[in-house]
């Protein structure tokens, strides 16, 4: 018996101690080997397609260098410096071979801190300004191509930007190697390049203006010049051009586009029936005395295009409505379109699912021939056009008498086919210069004759069409701020997106587009904003009951003050005027209440939403582990109990 135990304890033993090298054995193996399980929906921490395309494509390898400080690095900051080096880690997998990584810790005064120096590689001082300089940043080269990502320490201040880390990485790597950007061209009446202020609007308080934050972003990846609206011809190096709210644009200048499409130019187009955000020339206007439309159409070419935007209409949705936040009122002229409403199956938009529009046209007509229209936002179609000086207003008074057409409207098309000139007859005439008022008008000038005119595009071009320029404004596409004297830009929603994938589709580079997509990924607590419009609904039901009996009551007084004698009784309320004003002041609080009673339904509703949300999240894992133990032993316990 002593023997047997013996023998058992030696195999037990030994059975152990068997388990514990194949454990090690087996972790020295995979430790070579790092992967990731991405559980996230859209697959957001995972290499993209996009970025496995640009990898493939390599002809020579590609060093990464990637410099962060281990001991001066802050404890909140490790796990990010660690996230950063696993996704790495996946590039250099993913490279097959073509993916060269090296780590460096530049410590102070060392050679990896004088090579991160040499790198472009900024440090900074976390600790106060008689620390030691903290790096965490990214040196890619090819040859005698390097591209620098000087430090990704702002991202702690700017926590949003942690989704653009992939596009970050990829556009680097795409920019060694092919290191030409290619130019783009921006024709705005807007001061997007930047612009000092007015004299006479200077003493008013206004102040110098910064570019435009787009203007900003696309610098990153392209060489981009400056096209005035007066330009009798667009530049061949030029491969996208951009007008952004082209107000007051001559035919000349339209001819100028026009041409640039004929070449085989591609152009996108942001036109609007009313630009909020036009706000220096509507001042400008009003102190001259002019009356000001903010509006801006390229009339002759959507014409010859087969489109039309009506000028005096903007969309409003009830379904797509932006809300006041600081009174929380719905605003039906400003749409927050949703992956509802934005195409999910285009290579520009197929992963952006969010877009601002502030007071948009909306696209009609049918394509001339040879053109075929693709709409990649539109409202739902709970939406109608509503004149927009009202749009502008107050939102309860669009929403007052709201009709919706069932119809969806385009505010983003593209166009793509062979384009036929919107100028058949030839070049138009120049338009006068301004004349003094008190002088006849000068005859205009004969069309000088362009012999190079073309009358249609040899090949397939493209050209896409926003019906909204405030889309691009900075208060609307980003939350600007101001971080050690430096502007950092945080997208608001998915509208650098779709100007930023719509360039690098139209100027020739697909592959990070689904890259940069992923960085304006938001997915939308929809329950709960269903519950705020009930709620928002019903809120606005009561206020136009509210509103309609102040309406009556207000008339039935004036029908008595019309009935009463002269002299000093005309101004003391009639004892029938005070029993109507008490009338309306008591139907005024019981609405209140009943208001009152729906802002706090809605919060008890949106709590007990998040509660369960929060308790599901949080035990439902534990509960399924204990439901699994359970249903083990009780199977455990049933063949224990047959043999």
């Amino acid at each position: 018996m002593k023997q047997k135990n013996i023998e058992a304890i030696f195999y037990s033993t030994a059975g152990i101690v068997a388990m514990f090298a194949v454990l090690i054995a087996f972790y020295v193996v995979t430790s070579q080997v790092k992967t990731r399980m991405d559980l996230t929906a859209e697959k957001a921490y995972t290499l993209s397609a996009g970025t496995r395309h640009i990898l493939g494509k390599l002809q020579s390898p590609v060093t990464l260098r990637y410099y962060c400080s281990q001991t001066e690095m802050p404890p909140e900051l490790k796990p990010y410096a660690q996230e950063i080096e696993d996704l790495l880690g996946e590039y250099q997998q993913a490279g097959k071979g073509k993916i060269k990584l090296e780590k460096l810790d530049p410590k102070p005064e060392s050679d990896a801190e004088d090579s991160a120096r040499l790198d472009g590689i900024q440090g900074e001082p976390i600790n106060g300004m008689g620390g030691d300089n903290v790096y965490l940043g990214l040196a890619i080269s090819q040859l005698d191509e390097k591209v620098a990502i000087p430090s990704w320490l702002d991202m702690l201040r700017n926590p949003g930007r942690e989704r653009l880390l992939e596009y970050e990485i990829s556009r680097a790597i795409s920019r060694v190697v092919n290191p030409e950007p290619a130019t783009i061209g921006i024709m705005s009446a807007l001061p997007v390049f930047g612009q000092e202020a007015n004299p006479m609007l200077q003493r008013m308080g206004q102040q110098s203006q910064e570019p435009a934050v787009y203007l900003s972003e696309l610098k990153k990846d392209f060489t981009v010049m400056e096209v005035p609206l007066t330009a009798a011809k667009i530049d061949d190096k030029i491969k996208v051009l951009i007008v952004d709210h082209p107000r007051g644009i001559t035919e000349a200048g339209q001819y100028a586009i026009d041409q640039f499409i004929m070449r085989g130019g591609k152009v996108i187009a942001f036109v609007d029936p009313s630009a909020y955000f036009d706000q220096q020339h509507d001042q400008m206007e009003q102190i001259l005395g002019r009356p000001s439309s903010g509006q801006s159409s390229l009339p002759k070419l959507l014409k010859a295009w087969g489109l039309d935007m009506d000028m005096t209409k903007v969309v409003a949705d009830a379904n797509a409505s932006m809300r006041n936040p600081q009174s929380g009122a719905a605003m039906p002229g400003v749409l927050l379109v949703t992956r509802q409403g934005v195409n999910q199956d285009d290579i520009v938009t197929g992963q952006i699912d969010n877009l601002c529009f502030p007071w948009a046209g909306a696209f009609t007509g049918k394509p001339a021939d040879g053109l075929t229209e693709t709409v990649l936002a539109q409202s739902s179609t709970n939406a109608e056009l509503v004149e927009s000086i009202i749009a502008n207003m107050n939102g309860a008074d669009i929403l007052k008498d709201f009709k919706p057409t069932g119809l969806r409207y385009a505010i983003a098309v593209r166009l793509t086919g062979k384009f036929k000139t919107a100028f058949p007859e030839g070049k138009p005439a120049a338009e006068p210069a301004p004349q003094n008022p008190d002088e006849p008008p000068a005859p205009p000038k004969p069309a000088e004759a362009d012999t190079n005119q073309l009358k249609e595009s040899p090949a397939n071009s493209v050209v896409i069409l926003v019906a909204d320029s405030d889309f691009l404004a900075d208060s609307v596409a980003f939350t600007v701020g101001n971080f050690g004297g430096y502007r950092v830009a945080q997208p608001n929603n998915g509208n650098i997106n779709l100007v930023l994938n719509a360039v690098e589709q139209l100027s020739g580079d697909n592959d990070l587009i689904a890259v940069r997509s992923r960085g304006g990924l938001n997915r939308p607590f929809t329950r709960l904003q269903e519950l705020q419009e009930k709620a928002a609904r019903k809120w606005e039901d009561q206020r136009k009951d509210l509103e309609t009996l102040r309406q009556a009551t207000q008339q039935k007084i004036s029908e008595l003050q019309t009935k009463k004698p002269g002299g000093i009784q005309r101004f003391i309320a009639s004892a029938e005027q005070q029993a109507e004003l008490e009338k309306y002041q008591a139907a005024d609080l019981d609405n209140r209440k009943k208001l009152h009673e729906v802002e706090k339904n809605l919060v008890k509703d949106t709590d007990s939403l998040e509660s369960t949300i929060r308790i599901l999240n949080i035990g439902a894992m534990p509960a399924l582990v204990a439901l699994s133990g359970i249903v083990l032993s009780l199977v455990k316990r049933k063949r224990t109990a047959a043999k």
